[in-house]
């Protein structure tokens, strides 16, 4: 997958598209343009970091009905309406359904540059939370399951001995599966393991 975050550009405006590539690419961003709400969803790789940019009204499908179809999809990327034609209730209706902006044309350069800014960084530090988590996953994954009993336990603090009684193993069969479990995580403290499962959402409240 590439991690270089991606501006899409979607309207069926060449001219305006052209220029605003123009204006996001001299600022260092990495732009791919779109005629149609269709090619972009046809085409483009949704879970690649950044934003897209979309007019509301264009031939076939609508930006509003393409946002409803990204919605379906589950997808996260941050959606900036830019339009001609905006007015309050349309406005209302994107951000309610989760755009990250709503601006009409003509918008200046600046806001612009803002707004794309301010999308893409959200975007690129969602993206790094999810990788994250997914790869705190994966080396849970590799937890026994008496592995993964203990450490939700010790991550709270749980003194060994409480966990002995509670799992109905020796103290030194806990001590075992602590330090098996802390050495595949690759954490090497209490904290750090409450850290580490906590942020994935790995760790039970109860601590059972």
């Amino acid at each position: 997958m590439n991690e270089q975050p991606l501006v899409r550009l979607i309207d069926d405006d060449e001219i305006f598209l052209m220029s605003q590539k123009l204006l996001l690419e001299t600022r260092g961003f990495s732009v791919e343009t779109y005629s149609s709400a269709k090619a972009f969803l046809e085409n483009d790789q949704l879970s690649r970091p950044g934003c897209a940019v979309a007019d509301i009204r264009m031939p076939g499908l609508t930006g509003l009905e393409m946002q409803t179809i990204l919605e379906s999809r589950r997808s996260t990327l941050p959606l900036i309406f830019l339009t001609g034609h905006g007015d309050v209730s349309m406005a209302v209706h994107t951000m309610r359904h989760g755009a990250a902006d709503f601006l009409e044309k003509p918008v200046k350069p600046d806001v612009l540059i803002a707004v794309v800014t301010k999308a893409v960084e959200a975007s690129v530090k969602a993206w790094q939370a999810g990788r994250e988590k997914a790869h705190v996953e994966a080396l849970y994954a590799e937890l026994t399951p008496r592995e993964r009993e203990v450490v939700a336990r010790a991550a709270l603090d749980t003194p060994n001995k409480v966990i002995a009684r509670e799992l109905g193993i020796g103290e030194p069969t806990v001590k075992m599966h602590r330090a098996n479990a802390f050495a595949k995580l690759g954490v090497n403290s209490v904290l750090e393991a409450y850290r580490l499962l906590d942020g994935a959402g790995l760790l039970p409240k109860n601590g059972a």
